[in-house]
């Protein structure tokens, strides 16, 4: 398995393309007025609390304010508002918490108006960017991620990845981490940080502990609200979270950005720094690894799929559909139950990488085709927690139904990626769109392939003449490339008559090919 990640630079943003064995299975983009990213810490005010919902509203400088839940306070509350009140009005200078006094944990199932109070500083964290029309969603309860760790202050605990599942690495990590975490903070051990040495590990837990003395630094003179710590760039975060000895190359068409990176690969990983590329060509980067294709196909409503099968992807204000489709090919498994597994396996593994791809979130309903057999539909269901193993956003799958429906819960911390896939119809209608031009040649081609299972003879296409012109152009043509897969010509008639996405195949008598 070889990932790639793919970075494009432009005067206001950075997209960041996840390519794994040349597939794209994810992409983000950093854009500059991005004030507001998951894991940035504030310094906010509460502007009022609601004991219906049992949460408060607070200023952090957004339009909308932004929400905490008295469940997202954290146990610690009462340590964190005297610490900030202590260190704001600069008569704590010791930030290391080794002899600060912890106050007494709140009650779990107590009420936001006794826990504070209206224009009280508190010191906030980001878990959720602001989704439509909601701002952002946030926690007292600070952490500071790392590379292997995240750090926790007003905490004892020492947690350990679940996904580590050695029970002697498991207590080697607690062992190690027991003896270097200093007093009045806890430790997260992250899943990476496994089999590495204690001074990997105590130079991350010193860089993090560097940018807490920093944060608290900020306090004394901040204006309410105001970032106290933000998230490091967005290149870096992804490494971060991501970077492992499957990376066979990351590839950034910026040289300052190529620096940073080549410097923070060589932080984490020394051995790693030489697949650190910078692109320069003229081609567009996107352009050159297929990125940009792979999108115009990707985010539409249809989403073609390997065997003739498609997803059909319909998104509302509660939930997301996805309704999976055979497609109308030629049979070759023995029967229907055997074909419906075929499609249902293929499917899974295509809904697993749309959903981190547009980072889909909430609840996510997936219509397979049904099954009868229990066998099978436990095989579907293992195949797709397989396929969703790497997503790092926690997800919980339900088993099938009877109905072969399988729902899905996916956190959702950042609005969806959404990709505009249709452009204005260039028949000149006015208001209407149509798909972009790569789609309707994927259909092409898709229908063309379902057409040469069934053996005609001689098949003739009539299309638009621009899209005629397109398919006929240079050597190898498309055209010729449909030849040396199906050694089969077909022979193509550019029809003036037809809107730029009609199309038709014929038979060598002329009839229309129906499918």
């Amino acid at each position: 398995m070889n990932k790639e990640l793919i970075i494009r630079s432009s005067s206001n943003n950075v997209d960041f393309a996840l390519l794994k064995d040349g597939k794209l299975i994810e992409l983000q983009k950093d854009e500059d007025d991005s004030n507001f990213s998951v894991g940035d810490v504030f310094i906010a005010k509460i502007r009022k609390s609601v004991p219906g919902l049992n949460a408060a509203f607070v200023n952090v400088g957004y339009e909308k304010d932004a929400f905490l839940h008295y469940h997202d306070l954290g146990p610690k509350l009462p340590t964190l508002l005297k610490f900030i009140k202590r260190v704001s009005t600069g008569k704590l200078k010791d930030y290391s918490l080794k002899d600060f006094p912890f106050e007494k944990d709140i009650d779990k199932d107590g009420s936001i108006t006794d826990a504070l109070k209206s224009n009280q500083s508190v010191l906030v964290q980001i878990v959720k960017e602001p989704i439509s029309t909601k701002g952002p969603r946030i926690s007292s309860e600070i952490s500071i991620a790392g590379r292997y760790l995240v750090l926790v202050p007003f905490s004892d605990r020492i947690s350990i990845s679940q996904k580590i599942e050695s029970k002697e690495e498991k207590d080697r990590l607690k062992r190690l981490l027991k003896s270097i975490t200093p007093k009045g903070f806890g430790v997260i051990v992250r899943t990476v940080a496994e089999g590495k040495k204690v001074a990997e590990l105590d130079r991350d837990l010193q860089n993090l502990y560097d940018r807490w003395v920093a944060m608290c630094k900020k306090l004394h003179k901040a204006s309410h609200p105001s970032k106290v710590l933000g998230e490091m760039n967005k290149a870096s975060s992804i490494l971060r979270d991501i970077f492992n000895d499957s990376f066979s190359s990351i590839v950034v068409d910026d040289e300052s950005l190529y620096i940073q990176i080549k410097d923070y690969v060589q932080e984490i990983a020394p051995k790693k720094e030489s697949i650190v590329k910078l692109y320069q060509s003229k081609v567009p980067i996107f352009e050159k690894f297929g990125i940009e294709r792979q999108i115009k196909t990707s985010f539409g409503r249809t989403v073609s799929m390997a065997k003739g099968a498609y997803l059909v992807i319909e998104h509302t204000e509660a939930l997301h559909v996805i309704d999976v489709n055979s497609g109308n090919r030629s049979n070759k498994a023995r029967n229907q139950e055997d074909t419906a597994l075929e499609v249902n396996l293929i499917s899974a593994s295509e809904v697993a990488r749309q959903l981190r791809l547009r980072d889909m979130g909430g609840i996510i309903v997936v219509d397979f085709i049904d099954m009868n057999t229990a066998d099978n539909r436990r095989k579907l269901f293992n195949h797709l927690r397989e396929e969703m193993k790497d997503d790092r956003a926690k997800h919980k799958i339900l088993p099938p139904s009877k109905f072969g429906l399988i729902q899905i819960t996916r956190q959702r911390v950042r609005p969806e990626m959404k990709i505009k896939t249709r452009e204005e119809d260039p028949n000149g209608i006015n208001g209407k769109e149509v798909e972009a031009p790569i789609v309707l040649l994927q259909k092409i081609k898709h229908d063309l392939d379902l057409i040469m299972k069934k053996d005609y003879k001689k098949v003739t296409l009539n299309t638009h003449p621009f899209i005629a012109a397109f398919l006929t152009k240079g050597f190898p043509s498309l055209r010729s490339k449909w030849y040396f897969e199906h050694k089969k010509w077909v022979k193509i008639l550019p029809r003036d008559a037809y809107t730029y996405l009609e199309y038709h195949f014929l038979d060598k008598n002329g009839n229309e090919i129906t499918l």
